[in-house]
């Protein structure tokens, strides 16, 4: 029987379980796909411990995106064939050998990517295009500072912004991960322990600020960012790894800034045109490899809890992957 990582309990990572499980039947349309590899990501983690927007019913399988094979349709789906290699996008369930998914859940896996990065592609480099071109709408000539570029999501960041024509300031905790982001295409590094960003900003910018403010971060990188930002500014708000900021309306009126949110699969939800858009433009980068997953660790399903800590402890570089 497959095997799938089960979730019984709320709480730690290691809380996990690696089980097996009957294969789910399909019905009318429905597809099954032998996962290959599954990403992984904050969501997942936050969901494990109960502490994400979404709260399914236990127990559950954690995991939102993964990539694999067509294995068996049911009935018509269109456009889809077996034997088919694709990138699976799911809510939950991603973190097990087998899955059962809409054939509108399936992407064609980028001829030049394995299966490890189609399972790490669609979240990070998804979000970072919807932050930057449908929220912050970045444009060619501006300034772009990334916060946590040694992360999946924002190297995906300084990839899209760099295609988009922005010059990119990559700010990371480490010489190694400020290493990839410059190969990724950034033109200034910032490293938080050496100097206070802020003030590397205004250095770099000569006193003028960033544009655009992509933070995953939160906490006192969100409220400082508030300080080195340009006349019209607009912060992103991807996530809250390091704590929730708190916006000074005084600064964010002085520079006439907007502070945005940045929810990339709700957005998707509420506008399927606005995502297709995202999804062409994302795969014709991909199969120009001009965009791709950066993967520091590779580990087997059952390391599902040492794969998570490498993303709460902060040693990936880019993304963590299980292969199966």
């Amino acid at each position: 029987m497959p095997k799938a990582v089960v979730c019984r309990e709320l709480g730690a990572p290691e809380r996990l379980r690696l089980e097996e499980r009957a294969s789910q039947p399909l019905s009318e349309g429905e597809v099954r796909i032998a996962i290959r590899a599954a990403g992984i990501n904050f969501p997942d983690i936050l969901m494990a411990a109960g502490e994400y927007q979404l709260k399914p019913e236990l127990p559950f399988t954690p995991g939102v995106e993964a990539a694999g094979d067509v294995v068996e349709v049911n009935g018509v789906a269109s456009g889809i064939a077996l034997g088919q290699k694709v990138i699976v996008r799911m809510r939950y369930g991603a973190y097990a050998e087998e899955a059962v998914v809409a054939p509108t859940q399936l992407t064609p896996l980028p001829g030049n990517f394995d299966y490890a990065e189609g399972a790490t592609f669609l979240a990070a480099h998804g979000t970072a295009y919807h932050a930057l071109v449908d929220r912050g709408q970045l444009q060619a000539g501006e300034v772009l500072l990334v916060h946590g570029a040694g992360g999946g999501v924002g190297l995906a960041a300084v990839e899209i912004g760099k295609l988009l024509g922005a010059t990119v300031i990559a700010a990371a905790s480490s010489e190694e991960k400020l290493g990839v982001a410059q190969a990724r295409g950034a033109d200034h590094l910032v490293l938080y322990c050496r100097e206070p960003f802020r003030d590397a900003v205004k250095r770099i910018t000569g006193g003028r600020g960033a544009d655009v403010v992509f933070d995953p971060v939160g906490g006192e990188v969100f409220e400082n960012s508030l300080r080195c930002i340009a006349w019209g500014a607009r912060l992103l708000v991807i996530g809250f790894t390091g704590g929730i900021g708190l916006a000074r309306t005084n600064l964010v009126l002085i520079k006439g800034a907007s502070v945005l949110g940045v929810r990339a699969g709700e957005a998707a939800r509420k506008n399927p045109a606005l995502a297709e858009a995202r999804m062409q433009a994302l795969l014709q980068w991909a199969e120009q490899g001009r965009v791709r997953p950066n993967i520091s660790h590779r580990l087997p399903l059952a390391q599902c809890a040492q794969a998570m800590r490498l993303l709460i402890e902060r040693k990936a570089i880019g993304r963590v992957v299980l292969v199966m």
